[in-house]
């Protein structure tokens, strides 16, 4: 299975005023995410189901890449959030309907993202990777039934990289 962890677009700066899981993308981190989903769409990446973080960043993240006709589907799972955990989700997904699927992907929140691909890669967080806003990371997971320390990179990428 293909697992794509995607970074929510540029989002409003936070203030006192407004609650964290509120902040919205700007016309920047819009016009971002529309250019990485032109870009996966070229590349014919296609996902069986995106599952979002419920932030409201994160879920506008996750419309715009359906909109770009990557998914039909989204689903909200509260392991995304920030400081979800990586062991609810897996749970989740082994009793999933989409336990058998070939391409998933995931957007939330840094250092989550990072922080989880770490954990599926080596075993443990590191702190080496850094995942820009609107950046992607995919992963082969080759075991899913213990992805923990199994899985293999390959693919990190900014979102001007992808967009260049």
């Amino acid at each position: 299975m293909k697992i794509y962890l995607i970074r929510h677009g540029i989002a409003e700066s936070r203030n006192i005023e407004q609650n964290d899981p509120e902040r919205i993308l700007t016309s920047k981190g819009i016009t971002r995410v529309q250019k990485v989903t032109q870009k996966l769409s070229t590349l014919k990446i296609k996902f069986d189901v995106i599952i979002s973080s419920p932030s409201t960043r994160a879920k506008e993240t996750a419309i715009i890449l359906q909109q770009g006709k990557l998914t039909s589907q989204i689903i909200e799972h509260s392991a995304l959030k920030p400081e979800g955990n990586i062991l609810e989700w897996i749970n989740w997904l082994q009793n999933s309907d989409y336990k058998d699927s070939n391409s998933i992907a995931l957007v939330g929140h840094q250092p989550d993202l990072t922080n989880w691909t770490e954990l599926l890669i080596w075993g443990e967080i590191q702190g080496k990777l850094i995942l820009k806003k609107a950046g992607i990371i995919g992963l082969d997971l080759l075991d899913l039934s213990n992805p923990i320390g199994t899985s293999e990179l390959f693919l990190l990428a900014g979102p001007k990289w992808i967009t260049n």
